[in-house]
Protein backbone atom coordinates (compact mmCIF):
# COMPACT_ATOMS: atom_id res chain seq x y z
CA UNK A 1 0.00 0.00 0.00
CA UNK A 2 1.72 3.35 -1.23
CA UNK A 3 1.52 6.14 1.59
CA UNK A 4 0.77 9.58 -0.28
CA UNK A 5 2.84 12.48 1.14
CA UNK A 6 1.35 15.51 2.17
CA UNK A 7 2.99 19.06 2.13
CA UNK A 8 2.79 20.95 5.08
CA UNK A 9 1.57 24.77 6.22
CA UNK A 10 3.81 26.66 8.36
CA UNK A 11 1.71 28.68 9.84
CA UNK A 12 3.46 32.06 11.99
CA UNK A 13 1.05 34.42 14.19
CA UNK A 14 2.84 37.61 15.72
CA UNK A 15 0.54 39.58 16.14
CA UNK A 16 -2.91 39.06 19.25
CA UNK A 17 -5.96 41.01 20.26
CA UNK A 18 -4.64 44.11 18.58
CA UNK A 19 -4.97 42.59 15.03
CA UNK A 20 -8.07 40.22 15.32
CA UNK A 21 -8.59 39.97 11.42
CA UNK A 22 -5.08 38.89 11.43
CA UNK A 23 -5.51 36.23 14.12
CA UNK A 24 -8.63 34.79 12.92
CA UNK A 25 -7.99 34.34 9.69
CA UNK A 26 -4.74 32.99 10.60
CA UNK A 27 -6.59 30.34 12.47
CA UNK A 28 -9.19 30.12 10.04
CA UNK A 29 -6.63 29.06 7.03
CA UNK A 30 -4.95 26.60 9.55
CA UNK A 31 -8.18 24.56 9.77
CA UNK A 32 -9.05 24.41 6.07
CA UNK A 33 -5.40 23.48 5.27
CA UNK A 34 -5.76 20.51 7.73
CA UNK A 35 -8.24 18.97 5.31
CA UNK A 36 -5.38 18.00 3.18
CA UNK A 37 -2.40 19.11 4.57
CA UNK A 38 0.14 18.82 7.41
CA UNK A 39 -0.15 22.16 9.46
CA UNK A 40 2.11 23.57 12.60
CA UNK A 41 0.52 26.81 14.00
CA UNK A 42 3.27 29.08 15.54
CA UNK A 43 2.74 31.91 18.36
CA UNK A 44 5.41 33.94 19.09
CA UNK A 45 5.42 38.34 19.98
CA UNK A 46 2.13 39.19 20.62
CA UNK A 47 0.34 36.58 19.24
CA UNK A 48 1.44 34.97 22.79
CA UNK A 49 -1.91 36.52 24.08
CA UNK A 50 -4.02 33.99 21.72
CA UNK A 51 -3.70 30.39 23.45
CA UNK A 52 -3.44 31.90 27.26
CA UNK A 53 -6.36 30.33 29.34
CA UNK A 54 -7.84 32.91 30.84
CA UNK A 55 -7.55 35.30 28.07
CA UNK A 56 -9.84 37.36 26.06
CA UNK A 57 -11.80 35.16 22.97
CA UNK A 58 -10.91 37.60 19.94
CA UNK A 59 -13.66 38.08 17.82
CA UNK A 60 -14.27 39.84 14.67
CA UNK A 61 -16.75 39.87 11.77
CA UNK A 62 -17.51 36.69 10.60
CA UNK A 63 -15.33 34.81 11.89
CA UNK A 64 -15.50 31.96 14.50
CA UNK A 65 -13.83 32.85 17.72
CA UNK A 66 -10.43 32.54 18.84
CA UNK A 67 -12.40 30.75 21.77
CA UNK A 68 -14.00 27.98 19.35
CA UNK A 69 -11.32 28.02 16.18
CA UNK A 70 -8.34 26.59 18.85
CA UNK A 71 -10.23 23.92 20.15
CA UNK A 72 -10.77 22.54 16.73
CA UNK A 73 -7.34 22.83 15.56
CA UNK A 74 -6.45 20.60 18.91
CA UNK A 75 -8.66 18.01 18.05
CA UNK A 76 -7.64 17.78 14.65
CA UNK A 77 -4.59 16.98 16.40
CA UNK A 78 -2.67 20.30 14.64
CA UNK A 79 0.21 20.93 16.43
CA UNK A 80 -0.45 24.41 18.11
CA UNK A 81 3.08 25.53 19.97
CA UNK A 82 4.38 28.72 21.45
CA UNK A 83 7.70 30.41 21.38
CA UNK A 84 9.08 29.51 25.22
CA UNK A 85 11.33 32.85 24.89
CA UNK A 86 8.21 34.97 24.19
CA UNK A 87 5.84 33.12 26.75
CA UNK A 88 8.39 33.66 29.84
CA UNK A 89 8.83 37.81 28.32
CA UNK A 90 5.17 37.95 28.26
CA UNK A 91 5.43 36.93 32.00
CA UNK A 92 3.66 33.96 31.44
CA UNK A 93 4.08 29.94 32.53
CA UNK A 94 3.81 26.97 30.34
CA UNK A 95 0.77 25.59 32.55
CA UNK A 96 -0.99 29.68 31.52
CA UNK A 97 -1.53 27.82 27.87
CA UNK A 98 -4.75 26.19 27.36
CA UNK A 99 -4.76 22.21 27.27
CA UNK A 100 -3.14 20.66 24.20
CA UNK A 101 -0.72 24.19 23.06
CA UNK A 102 2.80 22.88 23.20
CA UNK A 103 6.07 25.03 24.13
CA UNK A 104 8.05 24.88 20.28
CA UNK A 105 11.14 22.86 20.01
CA UNK A 106 13.07 23.67 16.76
CA UNK A 107 12.87 19.69 15.76
CA UNK A 108 8.80 20.31 15.43
CA UNK A 109 9.46 22.77 12.53
CA UNK A 110 11.20 20.21 10.43
CA UNK A 111 9.09 17.38 11.42
CA UNK A 112 5.56 17.61 11.57
CA UNK A 113 5.26 17.13 7.81
CA UNK A 114 7.33 14.82 4.94
CA UNK A 115 6.53 17.13 2.06
CA UNK A 116 7.44 20.51 1.54
CA UNK A 117 6.41 23.29 4.17
CA UNK A 118 4.60 26.47 3.00
CA UNK A 119 5.19 29.32 4.88
CA UNK A 120 2.13 31.69 6.17
CA UNK A 121 3.20 34.78 8.30
CA UNK A 122 0.37 36.97 10.10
Amino acid sequence: METTVKDGVFIHISRGVEDPHRVLMALTLAEKMSEDKDVLVFFDIQGIEVPIKNGNAIEFREFESSATLLPKLIEKCILVCVCPMCLKAANHQPEDLIEGVKLAEKEAFFNFTQGRILSLNY
